[in-house]
């Protein structure tokens, strides 16, 4: 079994950050969606062995990676920040590109707004925010043995 932490738009939010720390602890891998991938960037390197990173649109300074596919405990999934997809307007063209890839799962930020969906056979997955002017959430997902339940967390 396997933990994941997803975090997305903290936007320099530092102390809602750190006020996951544990629960990055505890996880087995923390995924931040971008925007501001510096603070994804301050996570991994407290825990560096277990955070992947990816960009946003308001990532001037990219740190991370554009996209990413990763198989956890038999389940792949699709991260991406989600601008690329058009997800405040319509989302079926990230359902179709984490199918194309395989994914069970899409994890996306960008809209600020925690959401969980099906479509098709594709699991969407936004953690919602860290930002400063917001109420702030991260999703947690539990992997074991090619299955996985989901839960968003408001903090």
């Amino acid at each position: 079994m396997k933990t994941v932490v997803i975090v997305s738009d903290s936007h320099g939010n530092r102390q809602a950050i750190d006020r996951l720390d544990a629960v990055f602890s505890e996880s087995d891998c923390v995924i931040h969606l971008g925007d501001t991938s510096s603070d994804g960037n301050y996570i991994k390197k407290k825990h560096p062995e277990k955070t992947y990173l990816l960009n946003g649109n308001c990532d001037v300074f990219p740190l991370g990676e554009k996209e990413a596919v990763l198989d956890i405990e038999g389940v792949k999934i699709f991260a991406c920040h989600g601008h690329a997809y058009s997800v405040k307007r319509d989302f079926l063209p990230l359902a179709k590109r984490a199918e194309e890839l395989g994914c069970a799962i899409a994890l996306y930020g960008h809209t600020h707004e925690a959401d969980e969906r099906q479509i098709g056979g594709v699991t969407l997955i936004n953690p919602g925010t860290l930002s400063r002017y917001s109420q702030n959430s991260y999703a947690y997902l539990v992997i074991n043995n090619g299955k996985f339940t989901q839960k968003i967390v408001r903090i």
